[in-house]
């Protein structure tokens, strides 16, 4: 028995079941690569479900990191911190607006927090209809959950006791009949990442935008996956220049330490009064200090230009792959659609051949690496990945 199926099963006995048995037991990472207990070492594509932003490793996230842990580790909500104001101030910067933050430890928790503020914005013209988009995911709480519109993790637990209308991401027409005079807030992903990266035609943002200014309604934009650099813009709805009203953020911004945050404008930036809303470890100095590290980083070492270009390139290398439909998305934030239901197997194959990915459906291999990765690195995917398809599947009368 190797050690890692002696931590699957130990992780078989002492985790719940929720995660199903993760294939592999990870024990360090370097820069764009992870090695696991047994000494295996793997491209890492998927990079924490797009968290580790600066990859594995980095020395301006370790540093940060380990400077504030030997200062200050944790204040509660009870006392402020410097790091906390530094990071408010810089998402306000970076988003473009002006408003208030609210700092907590996820993304549930920062579309938790958006829910309350549209929802005490809005107590004095008793409107409590949201709406949100089908197959959109913006989290497992139950306050998040209820505006999930992946059917297939709202429904076990529903009634959620909230008034939600569902309608098909990307159809104007649809935010016409649902956007009314009784809605609080429409929320949206800019581009929806867990129903396997699908992003509105250009247009839609701007459109949603439009109409809730027309109805008085609040829009919500959830830039949790695609935020911090992932689509080549620090937000993806910059590319759409729209301002919303709420931003949720998360993952990609702390590089990997837990945090999250809801950014207000107008209305939204006042809604939170002393008793409404709070976290223990919200705004939690080392966090704040690793968000701060990663915001830095991106501008110093101009990583957004990075995803861009190697957007381009991903797009030449895949295009004219027998087995791949289209490579949705946008930089590094991509669902690579295949011509069938096989994409697991695919992503299985991947791991024997060193790279890790994952399949949010059935036809689709999503990829979020690290912004720090290199040409090289993303070349070795892409054999990997032609590799894998022509193994699984092969290209009809063969590779050329």
């Amino acid at each position: 028995m190797t050690y890692s199926d002696e931590l699957k099963s130990r992780f078989q006995a002492a985790i719940m079941g929720n995660y199903g048995l993760p294939p592999v037991a990870i024990s360090y990472g370097e820069g764009r690569h992870v090695t696991d207990v047994d000494g295996t070492t793997y491209l890492d594509m998927i990079g924490g479900i797009a968290v580790s932003s600066l990859g594995h490793d980095h020395p301006a996230l370790v540093d940060a990191v380990s400077t504030q842990a030997a200062r200050l580790a944790h204040t509660s909500n009870l006392y402020l911190h410097e790091k906390e104001i530094e990071l408010a101030e810089k998402l306000l910067e970076l988003a473009r607006v002006e408003g208030k933050v609210f700092l907590c430890n996820s993304g549930t928790e920062a579309n938790e927090a958006a829910l309350k503020l549209v929802l005490l914005a809005g107590k004095d013209s008793g409107r409590t209809k949201i709406v949100a988009a089908e197959n959109g995911f913006h989290g497992r709480t139950l306050g998040s959950l209820s505006i999930t519109g992946k059917a297939s993790i709202r429904e076990p637990f529903e009634p959620l006791g909230r008034n939600v209308e569902f309608v098909p991401y990307g159809d104007v027409d649809a935010l016409k009949a649902a956007v009314d005079d009784e809605t609080a807030a429409l929320f949206l992903e800019p581009v929806q990442g867990e129903a396997g990266i699908f992003t509105g035609a250009p247009g839609y943002l701007a459109a949603a935008r439009e109409l809730t200014a027309t109805h008085g309604a609040a829009l919500v934009v959830d830039e949790i996956q695609s935020g911090f650099g992932r689509t080549g813009d620090w937000f993806a709805h910059h590319a759409e220049g729209i301002t919303p009203d709420v931003i949720t953020v998360a993952k990609g911004m702390g590089g990997g330490l837990p945090i999250g945050a809801a950014i207000g404008t107008g209305a939204y930036a006042e809604a939170l009064t002393p008793g409404t809303h709070g976290s223990t470890f919200g705004g939690n100095p080392i966090a704040c200090a690793s968000a701060l590290a990663v915001i830095d980083t991106i501008e110093r070492e101009h990583l957004l230009d990075n995803v861009t270009a190697l957007g381009e390139h991903l797009d030449a290398r895949l295009g004219g792959v027998a087995q791949i439909t289209e490579a949705r998305g946008k930089a590094l934030w991509r669902g690579i659609a295949l011509t069938g239901s096989y994409a697991a197997d695919v992503v299985a194959k991947l791991a024997e051949l060193g790279v890790l990915a994952n399949a949010p459906r059935p036809d689709t291999i999503r990829i979020a690496p690290p912004l720090t990765i290199t040409a090289p690195e993303l070349d070795e995917f892409c054999d990997k990945l032609i590799a894998a398809l022509d193994e699984v599947q092969p290209a009809p009368g063969g590779r050329p």
